[in-house]
């Protein structure tokens, strides 16, 4: 398979459009997403190509536009609904949790909701509490919706087109800090169905669970450990709802061993959820409990030393796989 180098944004952009030339029902919208571009430059050149009536600016009104999106896909359309960072994506959850999630059961399977509600998930950098949440703990707890959250090129490309064809309310979590990351996606259209995992990085002696942002930090921490002959396996869910739980549950029956790293503070959180089952399905297997490094409970402070104090740092991380395993 042949692969172009390309940034996450440029590769959720080419998601984008090859589904909107694929699918004329398929439009964007949301804040800043047309006339400038994106916020982030997503969606850079999409207007030009597409035209006003497919990627639309909408005012500065979360929950209008999300519910906008919701009436769209009811009436047969298939909304992408960018918000400029979940932060404010939160102004929408009664569209998106008490309408979009539930109008299928609601209306007895006549009314499918085929929208997807993306952007930047977690901290960014020096943009303090308000700015700075992470999200899929609150959005994982909801049935009807199906969350992804991605850390590479590579599957932000191939789970947003499965995302966007998918017929159910799909929450897609990026990160602000990853736009600009690069790697290699493949060049022909490829598809990764939603709810099954990756292992990012081979290994024997303890499974480490992450995703987005943390994913990267996980891998730096797993390179350090391995100078000293320590081989983390280090699973990418990708989906955190679905989970592809078996794939997590057969790695640690191998490794015997499980961190779960998690950009959100460790109360009812997705490491949390994965802790509890893996300990519940595991257990004969596990030689040391579930350890879990987590965010600090507190608000996001602004200053850039805080910041990092408050977040789970490649020492921290090394610091939990050690203690798995001494």
């Amino acid at each position: 398979m042949t692969t172009v180098t390309l940034t996450f944004r440029e590769a959720l952009n080419r998601a984008m459009c090859e589904e909107m030339e694929r699918d004329p029902s398929i439009f964007l919208m949301g804040e800043e997403v047309a006339q400038y571009d994106g916020a982030y430059k997503v969606s850079k050149g999409m207007l030009a190509k597409f035209g006003e009536k497919r990627v639309i600016d909408s005012p500065i009104s979360e929950g209008g536009f999300a519910g906008l999106g919701v009436g769209a896909a009811m009436a047969g359309l298939r909304p992408i609904i960018e918000m400029m960072t979940w932060n404010f994506g939160i102004q929408a959850f009664d569209q998106i949790i008490n309408h979009a999630a539930k109008m299928l059961y609601m209306s007895a399977g006549q009314f499918p909701i085929p929208i997807v509600f993306r952007g930047p998930n977690g901290s960014a950098h020096m943009l303090a509490a308000q700015h700075s949440q992470t999200v899929e703990g609150f959005l994982t707890h909801v049935p009807g919706l199906k969350v992804i959250s991605v850390s590479t090129p590579a599957d932000g490309y191939g789970l947003l087109k499965s995302a966007i064809r998918d017929n159910n309310p799909v929450i897609f979590l990026e990160s602000e800090m990853m736009y600009a990351f690069k790697g290699e996606v493949p060049e022909e259209e490829t598809l990764i169905p939603i709810g099954v995992g990756d292992i990012k990085r081979a290994g024997h002696h303890v499974t480490v669970v992450a995703w987005n942002r943390m994913l990267h930090r996980v891998l730096e921490a797993a390179t350090i450990l391995a100078a000293e002959g320590i081989e983390c396996e280090v699973i990418d869910p990708r989906t955190l709802q679905p989970l592809d739980e078996p794939m997590i549950f057969e790695s640690v029956r191998k490794t015997h061993r499980c961190v779960v790293v998690d950009e959100a503070n460790s109360f009812a959180s997705v490491s949390a959820h994965i802790s509890d089952r893996v300990h519940k399905e595991c257990f004969d297997d596990l030689d040391a409990p579930v350890v879990r490094v987590s965010s600090e409970f507190v608000p996001m402070p602004y200053a850039e030393s805080l910041e990092d104090r408050v977040l789970p740092g490649v020492d921290r991380i090394v610091a939990g796989i050690r203690e798995t395993l001494y």
